[in-house]
């Protein structure tokens, strides 16, 4: 790549980094991560926020270097170049901070960054893709990364971002704090869609994601399939997940396309599938598994929505929450195939979710499912997120918090 070209880009990007919003603070341990001596890989779907925190991570330190690769100026860009790269950077001053964007559009870009790490700087990564990462990390650095995994904005985040004490009990702060979450329910955390209310941003993340990131980059030839696929399972977010169900209704030719393609949308972050708990890892692989998405506002964009479904959201909500905090999220069905929305192995806790259980008959539905779950699993305290009640149930079985949903963070 032409080193004159190089230099003008690095100079455009790093004069539009330092003027721009530096963003709210995330929920993050800043002081942890500067303080490492390791790479620090921020991972998650596009426009999550993932370039804001990594230049607030990079401006703790006094100068760094920087460079985003999803710049159209660099698609020649080859793992050759990186040589020219650090001539142009150390031309300009004197750092030891890298901060490197949307670092998976260059192949073997890994072997560079495990050399300028051994040499001493200091490493900052982003990139969208997560099987792409996964690999190259762990045959190239292993032991040399800390990884972050970005969402979208969390409710909390959302609460900072539009400088709301959740901690405030007043009337009007309550139904502040009400309206907010409710609003966060329906539109979902993207930060630059909560800044601008422009449906077209969203538009173009999921259509950047799928076209950009999915089809081209892995030679989809079924794009009709591909999309009819992605916009069923946003439709149908917290049901079950069939491939060779898939595969009939959509009428794909094998189980296979379906298996690869729902892979695709998990690595660009787009869906999450939880498995059903069960202590036979096999049965585990070959149950039916349970999808998730990203964002709410997200998931509203592209669904077909025949009513408002806030219990989908509601329970999509709970999932994001739950992934952010366990490394295993699986869903639990009792010997009498009552379900149980979440399940956490390592920690034994029971997680229900439920819009409106102002219903007598919808409210002993789910205490009996939980009860069920808890004596079998040996669950002492599970937990029933909803819109708004608060209380405790008590049984020989164990306790049930009842919980407003907006508390699950």
């Amino acid at each position: 790549m032409n080193i004159d070209i190089l230099h003008t880009v690095v100079n455009d990007q790093l004069e539009r980094v330092l003027t721009r919003d530096e963003g709210i603070t995330r929920d993050i341990d800043y002081a942890k991560v500067r303080r490492t001596k390791q790479i620090t890989v921020i991972t998650g779907v596009r426009r999550s926020g993932k370039s804001t925190l990594m230049l607030q991570l990079a401006r703790q330190h006094k100068q760094f270097y920087y460079l985003n690769f999803d710049d159209d100026r660099l698609l020649q860009f080859t793992v050759e170049d990186f040589g020219n790269l650090m001539q142009v950077f150390r031309s300009m001053f004197e750092s030891e901070v890298i901060a490197l964007d949307e670092i998976q559009n260059v192949p073997s870009w890994e072997r560079f960054v495990r050399r300028i790490h051994d040499e001493g700087f200091k490493v900052y990564l982003t990139g969208s893709n997560a099987k792409l990462l996964s690999s190259e990390l762990a045959t190239h650095l292993t032991g040399r990364y800390i990884r972050i995994e970005l969402y979208p904005f969390s409710l909390m985040e959302v609460f900072r971002f539009r400088n709301i004490d959740p901690t405030v009990q007043s009337t009007t702060a309550k139904a502040k704090i009400r309206k907010t979450f409710l609003d966060y329910l329906e539109q979902g955390g993207f930060p630059e869609y909560l800044k601008y209310q422009d449906q077209e941003f969203l538009k173009r993340v999921y259509d950047d994601i799928i076209y950009k990131d999915l089809i081209v980059r892995y030679g989809i030839r079924n794009i009709s399939g591909f999309k009819k696929l992605s916009q069923y399972l946003f439709t149908n977010v917290t049901g079950e997940i069939s491939y060779n169900g898939l595969k009939e209704i959509l009428g794909f030719s094998s189980v296979t396309s379906v298996r690869e393609y729902i892979s695709y949308l998990s690595e660009a972050y787009l869906l999450f599938e939880v498995y059903k708990y069960d202590a036979s890892l096999k049965r585990q692989y070959i149950s039916n598994k349970k999808g998730y998405i990203i964002d709410n506002g997200l998931r509203n964009i592209v669904a077909f929505r025949f009513s408002p479904d806030t219990g989908k959201l509601l329970e999509n909500l709970v999932f994001l929450n739950l992934k952010k905090r366990y490394e295993e999220v699986f869903f639990y069905k009792t010997r009498q195939n009552l379900e149980v929305d979440f399940y956490i192995p390592a920690k034994k806790l029971l997680f229900q979710v439920s819009h409106d259980i102002t219903n007598e008959k919808t409210k002993q539905r789910e205490i009996r499912s939980l009860f069920a779950a808890m004596q079998e699993l040996k669950v002492k305290v599970s937990f029933l997120f909803t819109s708004g009640e608060e209380t405790v149930i008590k049984d020989p079985a164990g306790t049930i918090h009842v919980v407003p949903a907006w508390k699950s963070e």
